[in-house]
């Protein structure tokens, strides 16, 4: 059998409660396009992907990602077989079982943010920009103020992005401490950098614009499992 090309990060398979990926590189699809033609080629791998982790059938909520701190709620679901794109925010948080969460990447860190406890989910777009407008403080917040999670429950799981020394700004690290700052006490960095892996990841700086994404997926299961 043929390995899909996605990873998953054993701090967050070891919770139970929740679903997750993070697509890689995707074989033998022209990526040398504008943004939205990519996502339409990458559309067939991603949806065997959400396939294989079981998420397939789940409603898909996504955001427009602008490099904002915009943080959307989703507290309720039809549970109609498509999501939506929610306009203007970069992040996304939910109390809501059954429906997953999804954020593009190719250079910038996706930030999973998992409270057990609850329990709720945040999945966040955070670059250079972001991580300056504190935009996972602000979504650690709101799961506070929405859901009451408390941040010492929560785990923080950061994805591979963009480090140096092929980025002046170590963004990543950046995103660690404002989670500190927020009294998350569980807090994995992948510690993988995108621009040195083009076999496993897209790049944007070092394939300079023209290049995929990767899909980060998180969503909590319809039943907490024991």
């Amino acid at each position: 059998m043929v390995k899909l090309p996605f990873e998953q990060f054993p701090a967050l398979s070891a919770i139970g409660i929740c679903r997750h990926a993070f697509t890689q590189r995707i074989p033998d699809v022209d990526v040398l396009h504008d943004k939205a033609e990519v996502l339409k080629r990458l559309d067939a791998a991603h949806r065997e992907i959400r396939d294989a982790i079981g998420v397939g059938d789940w409603p898909l909520f996504t955001a427009q990602q602008i490099h904002g701190n915009k943080i959307e709620v989703v507290d309720s679901c039809s549970h109609r077989p498509v999501g939506r794109e929610f306009p203007g925010c970069d992040g996304i948080i939910t109390n809501q079982r059954g429906l997953v969460l999804g954020v593009y990447v190719a250079d910038c860190c996706a930030v999973y943010i998992v409270d057990p406890k609850t329990p709720a989910i945040g999945l966040i777009h955070s670059g250079r920009k972001g991580t300056e407008l504190d935009i996972v403080t602000k979504a650690i917040r709101q799961m506070m103020d929405r859901f009451g999670s408390d941040p010492a429950d929560m785990i923080v799981q950061l994805s591979p992005c963009i480090r140096p020394p092929h980025y002046e700004v170590d963004f990543a690290s950046e995103i660690v401490r404002q989670c500190r700052a927020s009294h998350v006490k569980t807090i994995h960095d992948s510690g993988v950098c995108t621009a040195c892996d083009l076999k496993h990841y897209y790049s944007y700086r070092a394939e300079k614009g023209k290049t995929g994404r990767m899909l980060a997926l998180l969503g909590l299961n319809p039943a907490i499992e024991e």
